[in-house]
């Protein structure tokens, strides 16, 4: 139940309103009857006659389900508070048991103090004939930070979308078009903030034509708020000993869900991009053509043997941080699901120690991880227990993320394909003109053979884009990274991720990989011994004296080469026509060519973006809630540069 909290006392939020609060975590109390209760706001998390007797009831009898959601392709439910989960898990149960059931459903909800999974375990344990689906929501269950987390169930086709924060702040946020409402949480008496007017704004904002909404609360202000934003409510029959409650109807215009026409899809190029789009399409019943220049799956910057997976902080949480933030949690939440389905991803757990540059970069780091009080995530250590950590002396201390880790590039690009037999692969075939028309879009070689027709096309193809979708104006641009790989046996034992200022891995299959290099619009793919020098002279930066007795020129590398952006975010979404836009445009109203679409500026960040990036960009094809906060949506659209363009662009990914 999304509830308001005051900020922790000596943080960064003190001095500024706006800025970064962690989340204050609900606890776990029940009241003298035994019913989970809240001593901040003195109420009860359900009715004493039974919670999940009162999630059918007002829940999903008041908005009319199962019935309305049958024979649908999708259907859109909003919370306003999840508490203890039992209205989305009574949901996903009835949805389960329908065999009518729509194929898609998209459980949407705000909490702004959520439980720990340990606790949910206790407070579910009081509803067994929920027991397994409990259990895979707990399974799941993100660690508690600020943001958004997406979660799937049955195969794909149950999403819930857990946004932790406040419900003002994150209402606004919502990118969607709500079929139904679950109007829940703390009595307004108790938390007036979530029965606001700005709140029920909110909700008519996201509101599809025709969305119903329910609530156990009857009381006048809410009723009267509801009307005022275009809700029309009446009374009806409440749960157990409550007389009443409150049925609803959107009567505005409501939010029209968008969804380009065509099911097949054209993904141009193989990488992390590709085949996480490629994947995620899939799974919601898209025809998918892969189509590559390369011989295989993974072999442009997605090729490189380790890359590394953790988040990258950041004392103000700017957008870059909420978004390797939500990309990190749901990246490894998909690497866990695809090792659990046996396919053959590499990658481990390991760990990541980030070691400050300096000591006043150190004084930063561990100021930032005051700040952000999540040490599930990531917390500062000293120079005494960084060293404890990796088994190798430093001067200095830094962040450890211990979810944190490394993977091997390219099986994850296998694994996304494996994972879906029905992807249609093609490779060794470059695509040198891509055609619209009046039946959707045509690739062809350079020969004049026509490779493919479809009804969208994916651009995934990294810098390369910028010539097959036609936009010179895009500031799309390539560089040059040169890794070098050292031998397991000529180096100390270490198992952890290291970086500073470069990286270091474990070795894997007796290599280990240090680098990298980041050269901006080089595209000269030979390997160079200063690249290897400099590789070195960072791995003895990172852990002096652990590379001393290598020489440069006896190492192996591998060059790769990655797109990146001016402003180190990726650009996904669709392509918009290459027009001057007029003056006072917004993005949303920006002309887009039809079925275009980019997915690409990953840096050096692919493997942390790769897997999360192509759900966001499935999401937006499909018309499906977007899993992020909208003004971030807004950040990683391509169309932001034509409205803002790079005047001086510094292609700069370094950190």
């Amino acid at each position: 139940m999304s509830t308001p909290a005051s900020p922790a006392p000596h943080s960064v939020a003190d001095a500024n309103p706006d800025a970064y609060r962690p989340l204050v975590p609900a606890r776990l109390c029940r009241n003298d009857a035994g019913v989970p209760y809240s001593p901040d706001y003195d109420d009860i998390y359900h009715t004493a006659a039974g919670a999940l007797g009162q999630a059918r009831h007002v829940f999903l009898a008041g908005n009319g389900l199962p019935r309305r959601w049958q024979q649908r392709e999708s259907f859109t439910i909003v919370e306003t508070g999840f508490g203890i989960g039992l209205n989305f898990l009574a949901t996903w149960a009835a949805w389960r048991d329908d065999p009518a059931a729509c194929r898609r459903l998209h459980f949407v909800s705000l909490e702004k103090h959520p439980f720990s999974a340990a606790d949910l375990g206790e407070l579910h344990a009081a509803h067994p004939e929920l027991a397994e689906l409990a259990a895979e929501l707990r399974a799941q269950w993100p660690l508690l930070t600020p943001g958004v987390h997406r979660l799937h169930f049955a195969g794909g086709r149950v999403s819930l979308t857990l946004f932790f924060g406040d419900a003002q702040s994150l209402l606004p946020q919502l990118r969607l078009a709500a079929d139904a409402f679950y109007l829940d949480g703390f009595a307004p008496a108790k938390n007036p903030d979530l029965w606001s007017p700005f709140v029920f704004r909110g909700l008519a904002r996201c509101a599809a034509a025709g969305a119903t909404l329910a609530t156990w609360s009857v009381a006048a202000g809410v009723r009267e708020g509801l009307q005022a934003v275009g809700f029309v409510s009446d009374k009806a029959p409440g749960f157990g000993g409550k007389r009443d409650m409150l049925q609803g109807q959107y009567r505005g215009p409501g939010v029209r869900r968008t969804v380009m026409p065509g099911k097949r899809i054209l993904v141009i190029g193989a990488g992390f991009a590709g085949t996480s789009t490629a994947h995620r399409l899939a799974e919601r019943g898209y025809q998918v053509t892969l189509l590559d220049q390369a011989e295989g799956p993974g072999c442009g910057a997605s090729g490189n043997r380790v890359g590394v997976l953790r988040p990258l902080p950041s004392l103000d949480d700017n957008r870059l941080s909420r978004l390797t933030r939500s990309a990190f949690l749901y990246t490894r939440r998909h690497l866990l699901a695809l090792s659990a389905a046996g396919l053959p991803v590499r990658w481990g757990a390991s760990g990541v120690l980030h070691l400050a540059r300096d000591k006043t970069h150190e004084a930063t780091q561990r100021q930032v991880a005051e700040t952000f009080a999540a040490p599930e995530l990531f917390r500062y250590v000293d120079a005494a227990e960084a060293s404890r950590l990796i088994g190798w002396p430093v001067s200095v201390g830094g962040w450890h993320f211990p979810g944190g880790g490394w993977g091997m590039p390219p099986s994850l690009c296998q694994a996304n394909l494996q994972a879906h037999p029905a992807i249609e692969q093609r490779y060794g075939q470059r695509v040198e003109k891509l055609q619209a028309g009046a039946d959707g879009w045509a690739a062809y070689a350079a020969d004049g053979t026509l490779l493919a027709e479809a009804d969208q096309v994916v651009l995934a193809n990294a810098a390369d884009a910028r010539r097959l979708g036609g936009c010179d104006w895009l500031p799309l641009r390539s560089a040059r990274g040169q890794a070098t790989l050292v031998p397991e046996t000529a180096t100390p034992p270490l198992d952890m991720v290291v970086c500073r200022l470069g990286y270091v891995t474990p070795a894997l299959d007796g290599l280990r990989v240090c680098g990298a290099s980041f050269l901006a619009g080089d595209e000269d793919p030979q390997p160079r011994l200063e690249e290897q020098q400099d590789n070195l002279a960072k791995l003895n930066f990172i852990l002096p004296g652990f590379a001393k007795d290598l020489a440069a020129a006896d190492l192996g590398s591998r060059v790769g080469f990655r797109p990146i952006s001016p402003d180190r975010l990726p650009m996904l979404g669709p392509l918009p026509e290459n027009t001057a836009p007029a003056i006072g445009a917004r993005l949303q109203t920006l002309p887009r060519r039809p079925g275009l679409w980019l997915a690409s500026g990953f840096g050096a960040r692919g493997f942390v973006w790769s897997a999360w990036a192509g759900e966001f960009l499935a999401s937006q094809m499909a018309g499906d809630p977007l899993p992020l906060e909208g003004d971030l949506a807004d950040a990683l659209d391509p169309a932001r540069f034509l409205l803002k363009p790079v005047k001086a662009a510094r292609f700069n990914d370094r950190e």
